[in-house]
């Protein structure tokens, strides 16, 4: 089972660290600098500068006020390893420019969103309709709701690979999950299944497939 990504937050003492991703305690220090390499010399400190240092790869993260400065790399989750290439692709750029670009990025998601309802087999026109024919095939219906609170689609639905003026960070963290949600549930956990099934003995197998034929 897929387990929980935890984003990197200020203050907390765990999360996803951004450079090695791997969930790990974090010690929070204030940047602080001397003139001289060995320490010593005029000194410097700027409490708006704080460094979370991560205890497995031992890498520093740097936060200016609550905004991650360094590494540049997005701090959202990877993208589920059961995304077509191409649609991998879009999400990993997304990733890219999420921390400098987050409406790039929303629109980059968007894309993915259509793409991957095509993959599903929808005609990956419509999101609003895609989504629609993928709760009735199995997606939860809860979804819906979730593009809705992203504003992928009503009255103010912007056409996918477009730019939205409102998206946020916030709105482009949700559809990083959201694209990852909607494979889980509709190519990992069936893929899942088959492979439990698949793994059966084949007289099993055989008898399950007579009952079925009764």
């Amino acid at each position: 089972m897929k387990s929980q990504y935890i984003a990197p937050e200020l203050g907390i003492d765990a999360f996803n660290c951004p450079n090695c991703h791997v969930y790990a305690k974090q010690t929070w220090y204030y940047m602080s600098a001397a003139i001289q390499k060995d320490g010593y010399g005029l000194q410097y400190r700027n409490e708006k500068f704080l460094i979370s240092n991560c205890e497995r790869c031992g890498f520093p993260t740097i936060w200016l006020g609550n905004k991650i400065i360094y590494p540049m790399n997005s701090t959202t989750e990877p993208p589920n390893s059961d995304l077509p290439e191409a649609i991998q692709h879009d999400y990993e750029e997304a990733r890219t420019i999420a921390n400098l670009s987050p409406r790039g990025a929303a629109a980059l998601l968007r894309l993915a969103i259509q793409k991957l309802c095509a993959h599903l087999g929808q005609p990956g026109k419509n999101i609003n309709a895609d989504i629609k024919a993928l709760v009735e095939a199995g997606l939860p219906p809860k979804v819906q709701e979730a593009l809705d609170s992203v504003r992928v689609i009503g009255n103010d639905a912007v056409h996918p690979g477009t730019i939205d003026l409102k998206d946020d960070r916030d709105t482009a963290n949700k559809l990083f999950k959201l694209v990852n949600f909607i494979c889980q549930k509709m190519i990992t956990e069936p893929k899942e299944i088959e492979d439990i099934y698949g793994s059966l003995p084949v007289d099993k197998l055989e008898a399950i497939k007579q009952r079925d034929n009764r």
